[in-house]
């Protein structure tokens, strides 16, 4: 055994140091399948201390480290590059503290994963602002890393919005710790705000203190056909300005249904097919309900009240992804566009995919202009139909990515959403937190 391992079987503990290269796959490819390394060894420290001191072992060795969550990421910003680099999994950093009724807060451990949390929440009467379709996989450390959204954004805002503190390990060993969940103080620059959305850059993330919000369960779920993304977007804003308490609107469209039903076996939801779909769910009460099923746009649509019937509904959303992998390995890139604009983008989107000679299957988070553009077709190294899905979003005043991050997949063009100022700026920043450059190279920022 050489001597950085040593040094980290003795700070882990021989169970919680893997090597075995059929073990250490699983942590070294993204979800997508597109993102590969291999990993000189994955480690699992049980709390901060050990953290610490494992990043110390490693900086001391010269050895990258690349933080993990549940190894969700659709960009390759969990797997290691290099053969050299260290993984360090998150998934014993399970403390699970109680909540704060009072205050309306919890503080949890970067290892539990948002079902968890949520099932934890809902325990006290509360509920935690972040759900996305990896609910169970997904590690609340990870989707603080990317600023995930998720499918109640809408309503809540994303993982940034739902932090009060968190607890951080620095390249150098320094720990941070800000878990007093005050939710009143300035007194200068935020380092919660900062590592959020850092995609482990700046610091690996051990724990946070979360914002609770009063539960508001859903109790109607619409699906409804329209025509065209332009109409899903009209038909969401009204739906909104009719019922206050919407907390998702999703899009997704006839090439995606018809992946979904032959993947699983599901009958159609409507009468008749629609070019595309909208998905709401709200918190409403039976006057709402009247007033959404007598618009002209709902003449054809479902409208589910009890917990298995929306089940039901929800099902033709979040099976998407498991049935469009399920065909090859994806090209995912995930953008936002102002509503404003969704519609050109769009109907742009035909001809790029056209002469990729790809095919595209697009549903995502339309309350919030997200977009997820699933690529099947070029080849996983093929970074062309990325470039131009990307360069087109930027075009009609988008961003490259609204909730995935930058990742190893889009540094190159990290230039299309960021000015050079803010790239400086974000340069000098990475510097100073991290100047040996021992957490997660090559992510974010372009060689």
């Amino acid at each position: 055994m050489d001597a950085l391992l040593a040094e980290l079987t003795a700070i882990c503990g021989p169970e919680h140091v893997l090597t075995d290269p059929d073990v250490t796959a699983g942590y070294a490819t993204d979800w997508t399948r597109r993102f590969r390394g291999l990993a000189r060894c994955v480690i699992r420290p049980g709390h901060a201390a050990e953290v610490a001191r494992a990043l110390v072992a490693c900086g001391r060795h010269g050895v990258a480290v690349v933080p993990q969550g549940g190894n969700t990421g659709l960009v390759g910003g969990g797997v290691p590059a290099s053969e050299n680099a260290v993984v360090l999994s998150a998934r014993r950093l399970r403390r699970l503290g109680p909540v704060d009724t009072l205050s309306g807060q919890v503080t949890a451990g970067a290892g539990v994963t948002i079902a968890e949390l949520r099932a934890h929440a809902a325990r006290a009467g509360l509920e935690y602002g972040v759900d996305l379709a990896a609910r169970d996989s997904a590690t609340v450390g990870g989707t603080i890393a990317t600023n995930a959204g998720g499918i109640q954004a809408i309503r809540y805002g994303p993982t940034r919005a739902q932090l009060l503190g968190l607890e951080a390990v620095l390249a150098d060993g320094s720990v941070i710790s800000r878990l007093g969940g005050i939710q009143a103080g300035n007194t200068g620059y935020d380092p919660t705000q900062l590592i959020a959305g850092s995609e482990g850059t700046l610091a690996v993330i051990t724990a946070a203190s979360f914002r609770l919000w009063p539960a508001e369960p859903p109790t109607l779920t619409v699906l409804a056909g329209v025509p065209d993304i332009e109409a899903a977007a009209g038909l969401q804003a009204e739906i909104r300005s009719l019922v206050p308490a919407v907390r998702a609107a999703e899009y997704f469209e006839a090439a995606g249904l018809a992946l979904v039903r032959a993947h699983t076996g599901l009958p159609a939801p409507l009468k008749r097919d629609y070019p595309a779909y909208l998905l709401a769910d709200a918190a409403a009460s039976d006057d709402d309900a009247e007033q959404l099923v007598v618009l002209a746009q709902l003449q054809d649509a479902v409208v589910a009240m009890d917990t298995q019937a929306r089940a039901r509904l929800w099902a033709y959303r979040e099976r998407h992804t498991e049935s469009i992998s399920a065909e090859g390995i994806p090209h995912k890139l995930d953008v936002a566009v102002p509503l404003a604009r969704i519609a050109a983008f769009r109907a742009e989107l035909d001809s790029v995919i056209a002469k990729a000679d790809a095919r595209a299957i697009v549903f995502g988070h339309i309350g919030a202009g997200n977009l997820h553009v699933n690529v099947l077709g070029p080849a996983p190294d093929d970074d062309s139909v990325d470039d131009a899905v990307l360069r087109l979003a930027a075009e009609h005043g988008g961003t490259i990515s609204a909730e995935h991050g930058i990742g190893r997949a889009k540094t190159a063009v990290l230039h299309l959403s960021r000015s050079a100022a803010e790239i400086a700026a974000m340069r000098a920043v990475k510097a100073a937190f991290d100047p040996a450059g021992l957490l997660n190279p090559g992510v974010l920022f372009a060689p």
